[in-house]
């Protein structure tokens, strides 16, 4: 008697640089008569997340339409906005992207939650309604628009002295020589950066005469202004760059999450309270080298993508389970496009005396930028591949043909 075997159905959603390419991974490591892979995400094109200062300083960046992205591999687009996932009963809700048209359940066999983050506000009276974000393609084309329309002279000010921070700050100085550009850093100015880094830094700022407000809190945002315990401080725009908030679908599951939203995950990547989810990227917990949970960027993001998908075909073909550990190497900073700034790293992601700085730093991060988008396209890294077999057994029903 022959059997009819259905198709393990893999849903991806969120297809930013972790979720494409672990949905592109998986595709070259399964058979597609095995497995049907689903990518929902709201827009038709990959967003290079780590250039949205440069669109937002009205630099044109190249598009990148999923559908060639994808053409041959088998991974199915599906454009459409995640509104629930049912995790007991395997299903993700979906809507139109536009809006339009019935909602619609997908079911899934294995589910890779990979819809990241977004800004966080950390509840500044103001923020949400006076400042800007560039998180995203959306926030950073407002902000393009507003930023256009300054008259020179005009005070930005970006608050957050981290890396998004710091880049959106030298960018916009750069691009915009005739516009008064200050930094608002809780902390003292690159101080994460090793010596050498933060001379660096704090030449390239005054180089660019970027005006920094060191270990100073942000207290509320106004539409001309932001509020510190020292004084107000102009701002005809205000750029908001304190961290990144993970999306809030997960918390509204039976999946177990941390306080701050994201999902515990095993070595593997798989949820440790549902062993048919695995979460990747911001929206994961995971721990990097001693334990330290790895940081919300794309360094961290691509390879908990690998690892996902390279479980889930072990899984699905009874292969070899990967057992390589995220760490990290270097800190990659964009200071405009004529300065760079590479942070070589510990394991941990701690800074070491040595660092790349200068024109080469940039050319070094530009290269590393154009490798990340590469990568999503190429998720393999060029490498040839065997699509296996997955087993009836670990593919899911199986039902007597009639």
């Amino acid at each position: 008697m022959q059997q009819n075997i259905q198709r393990h159905r893999v849903v991806v959603i969120g297809a930013g640089y972790t979720g494409a390419s672990a949905a592109g991974r998986l595709a070259r490591r399964l058979r597609s008569e095995d497995v049907s892979i689903t990518l929902v995400n709201a827009e038709p094109d990959f967003v290079e997340r780590v250039r949205m200062h440069q669109l937002a300083v009205g630099q044109d960046l190249r598009p990148r339409p999923f559908h060639r992205m994808f053409a041959g591999t088998g991974v199915r687009l599906k454009l459409a906005k995640v509104t629930g996932i049912d995790v007991d009963r395997g299903t993700v809700s979906v809507t139109d992207a536009n809006g339009a048209g019935q909602p619609e359940d997908l079911e899934y066999d294995t589910l890779v939650y990979a819809l990241g983050s977004a800004w966080n506000t950390r509840g500044v009276p103001g923020a949400t309604e006076h400042a800007h974000e560039i998180a995203g393609r959306e926030g950073a084309l407002r902000l393009r628009d507003r930023l256009a329309a300054l008259a020179p002279g005009s005070p930005v000010t970006v608050v957050g002295g981290g890396l998004t921070g710091v880049e959106a700050a030298t960018e916009l100085a750069e691009a915009r020589p005739d516009l008064d550009v200050s930094l608002v850093a809780r902390g003292g100015l690159g101080d994460w950066l090793s010596p050498k880094g933060a001379r660096h830094l704090r030449k390239v700022f005054g180089d660019l005469r970027i005006t920094a407000h060191e270990h100073t809190a942000v207290t509320a945002v106004e539409a001309d202004r932001v509020i510190t315990p020292a004084g107000d401080i102009p701002a005809a725009v205000t750029v908001w760059t304190t961290g990144f908030a993970v999306h809030p679908i997960a918390r509204a599951t039976a999946l177990e999450t941390t306080d701050d939203g994201r999902i515990p995950v095993d070595g593997t990547m798989r949820s440790t309270s549902h062993p048919d989810v695995y979460a990747i990227g911001d929206a994961a917990l995971v721990a990097g080298p001693g334990g330290k949970p790895l940081r919300m960027s794309c360094a961290s993001g691509v390879p908990t993508a690998w690892q996902a998908a390279d479980a889930i075909a072990a899984r699905l073909t009874g292969g070899k389970l990967p057992t390589t550990a995220p760490r990290y190497f270097n800190q990659c900073v964009s200071l405009g496009r004529k300065e760079g700034l590479i942070q070589y790293v510990t394991a941990d992601d701690r800074a070491v005396s040595a660092a790349l700085t200068g024109r080469v730093a940039a050319l070094y991060k530009e290269l590393v930028c154009k490798g990340a988008a590469w990568g999503v396209a190429n998720p393999t890294m060029g490498l040839p591949t065997r699509r296996r077999r997955v087993t009836a057994q670990r593919a899911g029903a199986t039902a007597p043909a009639a």
